[in-house]
């Protein structure tokens, strides 16, 4: 294995891993299998490819293509080297606007595509959920589809050609050919001219029972696609050619990777359509609304999408969602999403009162909320692409498990094959949850079970026989969508029959016959049992912690929320998760750290312990931005888990002394103000850059500045403003508003007292932020414990704690509660808010009436990571409407994150993340524009990366009064 990996690594520019903790994150998918595999090379060229197929055909090694990992069949693992083309082939190769076609690479995300096309009007047709993360490839191998597959069809009606490289190592283009062409493609002895020999044969003898056996439905995606080589064949596609020809193409979509690697790919663009409209019907149980899918199919809409009160509760409780389901009336049992396509709004509003009328007449459903805005149109599309998501945010052992979870039948059958699937699960004493594509027939219905207990694994398998039989009863397909994987290419031959299926066995023999490319999938493959995630012999250790997670039943289950839909992975939108997107490295994502400590928790991580190095390396990146308690539909907590991981690493192998520094800032910060302006010369001076380089700094970072008079020594001596008082306002002065940048304490203090109120600054010390972000939890325990005592008093006698630093004073909300567990500390979080919170909550009263200026500048926000994960930015951008013209900047992270982009090893990568969005929006804005942005790294950042001057809100709304 040494040999064949120094080989590989001599022959290819891409990066070659073999080690422990590769082969861990590359092991499992968003599905509930978990395979190790031999190792994994990321390729950026084709060449690479090339040379990775032929090094494992001499070393008879499997070799297994992956896109983003999002295949929730187990398509994506197995015991093979495993080609990840996501980090480096994602390229558009050509874009042909006049024929209406582009060339792809493999490794391009949906959405990324979508953006490229979007300034021409055009469109790839299929859209999945994951579209943020899934790869074209991926959509290729698996057959894909979406919402919209009534108008569109799957991926094997939009993809034209591809490029290949085969079993035997050669790099092959298939497309479209005629008879004759076809014929003198197979002469020769190469395999592509065998394949042009073997492959007409073989449909042809089997013709017959391709033409009776292939499931009648448009959503069919198991199996071989032999019935698009046979001309004869009525396509159900709305997207079929009339005239097409010989393509071998179109086998190898929806193979899974188990024919050849593709390399590039060449796929139709369509027109996007001129305008959209959804209709939300909603329903007071479920069977309803699969019951008014056909009678709204016929007012023909471009999709139909069913959402049951599974997905809708947990939305409606998450922080993700709960301000933004508006759409949603009352309480219902089921919705369903029907989108209408058309030329004019009106038009469309049109086909809404017609489907009004319609719902009425036949007593369908109990409400109807018209979304016409595209911003609020998004937000229901959302709310259905979060679906699994929704659906794995259970913190129950009994989990919905994707097994059953993608057949579809005819539409018209859809109501009884819902209503038998109810009475199945049922039998078995499960619930489960139903959502998807109901306008084709398809839908996502996940049992609940616990995969670790043995009587839940075999009711899988009676739950797998029943429906089996009931959708083949009912000519559907087992894999409308998310294809056959580990957990359903043994139901092939049942489902096809032995001939079909052994038509199967010959196609995969032709194109590869030493099975190495992904082996066990769509033919010849294992029980739905094995190679599980988690099983009955799955055992976790759980060490003591300093945290609490008894809210998520251990650390052990922390770890396991994250269920691998690699919602982490998303680019250029959200917040989660800045590392991937500066890296684009699974190792990077949330998804890749959360396998990591998994596999470490459970033993499955060779010698690799909970405080071992590697591990270490896996978790360096994070920035601990919180963003994916919100952005995670599953609520992972890994800034929680990495602190706690911290704590146990440093008492093994000690503190560094840098950390000792981060962790103590407060005490830094208080001398430094003490000693200044000496202690700002000194920070400026060589020696300042010798220190800097000594602790482990980026000599290129400029630290805050020290104030020489403390925040609460002026706020001491300052005269209040007079008037009426309307109670009292705790301050919480964090340590840079006291140390660095007092004018914000008195900017905070200003608005305040203006308001009526009176400020009390509280006996307190530092938050414990910094401390927590470099695993000192004894140390920030203890000052917890302190600030709860202190800020105790103030929160039973109804007084609000405002802090104007979101990190220090949603420390108090969030980290608290696990520090220092009881009903103190949930009084003291329930009574914090930030001071936009705060603000917003008087606008809300009508209480803020402050005298601000008139002429209202344009001003750009960039919301803090933990302001956005755990309060949002609305507060702000509604209160700073009083005084400017306020756009908030689509910006993620900033890419500081505290001391993060401080420190020399991150420096670059901190730079790359805030270039990727924040830096370009502030370099398009005019020198008028007033910036904000309420954190102190957020600030740091942009003033190092722009050259701007950012203000915290306080300063700006002071700055906008008379």
């Amino acid at each position: 294995m040494q040999s064949f990996v120094e080989d590989l690594r001599r022959q290819i520019e891409g990066e070659v891993r073999f080690g422990e903790f590769d082969r861990v994150l590359y092991s499992t998918d968003a599905s509930f299998y978990r395979i190790k595999p031999i190792g994994v090379v990321i390729p950026r060229t084709e060449a690479d490819v090339v040379a990775t197929v032929e090094q494992t055909r001499r070393a008879k090694l499997p070799v297994l293509a992956r896109g983003g990992g999002t295949s929730v069949s187990g398509q994506a693992v197995g015991e093979a080297v495993v080609l990840d083309f996501s980090k480096y082939m994602h390229r558009v190769l050509e874009l042909n606007l006049e024929e209406g076609w582009a060339w792809v690479e493999p490794g391009l995300v949906q959405d990324a595509f979508k953006k490229q096309l979007r300034p021409y009007a055009l469109q790839f047709g299929p859209e999945t959920a994951t579209a943020s993360r899934a790869t074209l490839g991926g959509m290729a191998a698996n057959n894909s589809a979406g919402a919209r597959s009534v108008v569109y069809g799957k991926a094997i009606d939009h993809i034209l050609a591809c490029r290949a490289v085969l079993a035997d190592g050669s790099l092959v283009t298939f497309g479209s050919v005629s008879e004759a062409e076809r014929r003198q493609k197979a002469e020769g002895s190469s395999l592509e001219a065998q394949l042009y020999r073997q492959i007409p044969r073989i449909v042809e003898r089997h013709k017959e029972a391709i033409l009776e056996r292939y499931p009648r439905v448009l959503r069919r995606v198991s199996g071989y696609n032999l019935d698009a080589l046979v001309s004869e064949f009525a396509d159900l596609s709305p997207m079929a050619d009339p005239d097409r020809r010989f393509n071998l193409a179109k086998l190898l979509v929806g193979s899974e990777g188990t024919l050849g690697v593709l390399t590039a790919i060449k796929v139709r663009l369509i027109p996007l359509p001129a305008a959209t409209a959804l209709g939300v019907v909603h329903f007071d149980n479920l069977n309803a609304a699969v019951d008014a899918v056909s009678p709204i199919l016929e007012l023909g809409p471009s999709a139909v999408e069913l959402v049951d009160h599974q997905i809708l509760g947990p939305a409606m409780r998450s922080r993700q969602f709960q301000d933004r389901v508006g759409f949603v009336q009352g309480d219902p049992a089921a919705l369903l999403i029907v989108e209408f396509q058309g030329e004019k709004q009106q038009e469309l509003a049109g086909r809404l009162e017609a489907l009004r009328q319609r719902l009425g007449r036949e007593r369908l459903g109990y409400a109807l909320t018209d979304v016409f805005g595209e911003q609020e149109q998004a937000e229901v599309w959302n709310l259905r692409k979060a679906g699994l998501g929704m659906l794995m945010s259970v913190r129950d052992e009994r989990k919905p498990v994707a097994f059953v979870e993608d057949p579809a039948v005819p539409v018209e059958r859809m109501p009884e094959f819902v209503r038998a699937f109810q009475k199945i699960v049922a039998e078995h004493g499960v619930r489960a949850g139903y959502y998807g594509h109901a306008s084709v027939g398809c839908l996502h219905i996940r049992p609940a079970l616990n995969l670790k207990d043995t009587a839940d694994i075999e009711r899988m398998n009676a739950i797998f026989a029943q429906v089996s039989d009931l959708t083949r009863e009912l000519g559907g397909s087992m894999s409308g969508e998310h294809g056959d994987g580990l957990a359903r290419s043994w139901l092939n031959e049942k489902m096809f029959g032995g001939e079909l299926y052994g038509a199967f066995q010959q196609v995969k023999r032709a194109f590869d016959f030493e099975n190495r490319l992904n082996p066990g999938k769509v033919v010849d493959a294992p029980p739905p049992d094995r190679n599980l995630r988690y099983g009955p012999d799955y055992r976790t250790v759980e060490p003591a912690t300093t945290f609490d997670f008894s809210r998520e039943f251990g650390i052990a289950r922390a770890v396991e929320m994250c269920n691998g839909n690699g919602n982490c992975r998303k680019q250029d939108v959200g917040t989660m998760c800045p590392s991937y997107q500066g890296t684009r490295d699974e190792m990077h994502s949330t998804r890749g750290r959360a396998n990591a400590l998994r596999a470490v928790l459970a033993g499955q991580a060779g010698a690799e312990t909970f405080t071992g190095r590697g591990l270490y390396e896996v978790m360096d990146l994070c920035l601990s931005c919180k963003s994916c308690q919100t952005e995670c539909p599953s609520s992972i907590n890994m800034a929680k888990l990495k602190a706690e991981f911290l704590s146990h690493y440093h008492r093994e192998h000690g503190t560094p002394l840098r950390d000792r520094v981060i962790g103590n800032i407060a005490l830094v910060n208080r001398i430094g103000s003490a000693t200044a302006p000496f202690s700002n010369w000194l920070l400026h001076s060589g020696l300042g850059t010798v220190g800097k380089r000594m602790l482990g700094f980026a000599p290129a970072r400029e630290f805050p500045a020290f104030a020489s008079q403390p925040f609460s020594r002026w706020f001491r001596r300052h005269r209040p403003w007079s008037g009426t008082s309307r109670g009292k306002v705790v301050l919480f002065h964090d340590t840079y508003m006291e140390y660095n940048d007092p004018t914000i304490g008195m900017a905070a203090t200003e608005l305040l007292e203006r308001l009526g109120y009176e400020v009390i600054l509280p006996e307190r010390r530092c938050c414990g932020r910094p401390m927590i972000s470099k695993g000192l939890l004894k140390e920030a325990q203890v000052n917890a414990r302190f600030n709860v005592e202190q800020l105790t008093p103030y929160a039973q006698a109804g007084i609000p704690v405002v802090g104007c630093e979101p990190s220090c004073i949603l420390t108090l909300r969030d980290e608290y509660l696990d520090l220092v567990p009881g009903g103190a500390a949930k009084d003291v979080a329930s009574h914090s808010q930030t001071i936009d919170e705060f603000l917003h909550d008087r606008l809300r009263a009508g209480e803020l009436a402050l005298p601000f200026k008139s002429d209202r500048p344009p001003a750009l926000v960039h919301g803090h990571c933990h302001q956005k994960a755990i309060t949002g930015t609305r507060p702000t951008l509604e209160v700073l409407k009083l005084a400017y013209d306020v756009r908030e900047i689509a910006s993620g992270c900033c890419g500081m994150a505290g001391s993060f982009g401080y420190e020399r090893e991150h420096y670059d990568l901190s730079l790359t993340i805030g270039s990727q969005r924040l830096f370009p929006a502030i370099e398009q804005a005019t020198a008028q524009t007033v910036l904000i942005a309420d954190g102190i790294s957020c600030r740091q950042q942009i003033q190092h990366g722009t050259r701007r001057t950012a203000q915290h809100l306080v300063q700006a709304l002071a700055a906008a009064l008379r």
